[in-house]
């Protein structure tokens, strides 16, 4: 699995799956294919993206940073991963995840979505901004 060492912004130090924001007239497929080339060089074929969930982030201690989140996985792309001025690119072994590295929210669902389920779900953060305080999954 891909996956990326955040450079800069939120997250900063933390192992993260690549992706980010919705430019305005972007859909969230295309978003996720530009994020994707942008944060990797790699190129992805929409066909290839499937989406697999929803996730709301609440963050009450520091409410700009609370987001909702398009999940999405890709199983074909062309290039290698390249460095980017936001991620360092690292492949890793499905069965042996970095998750203490990644954010606290992961180990909750991305196990999940890597055995083919859907996941949507709910993550609220504590004071200490890394700490899941609270969690609901709901029927996707």
């Amino acid at each position: 699995m891909l996956l990326g060492r955040k450079k800069t912004g939120l997250g900063l130090g933390n192992i993260v799956g690549l992706g980010g924001k919705i430019e305005p007239g972007e859909t969230s497929l295309e978003a996720i294919v530009r994020e994707i080339e942008e944060e990797s060089s790699l190129v992805v074929d929409p066909a290839a993206v499937s989406e697999v969930g929803f996730i709301r982030y609440a963050f009450p201690h520091r409410e700009n940073w609370s987001q909702d989140s398009t999940v999405f996985v890709v199983d074909t792309f062309t290039g290698t991963p390249v460095e980017s001025d936001e991620v360092v690119p690292a492949w890793y072994d499905v069965t042996d995840l970095p998750l203490d590295g990644m954010w606290d929210d992961a180990k909750y669902w991305l196990p999940q979505v890597l055995a083919g389920e859907r996941v949507h779900a709910s993550f609220t953060f504590g004071e200490d901004l890394k700490t899941v305080s609270e969690s609901s999954f709901d029927a996707p």
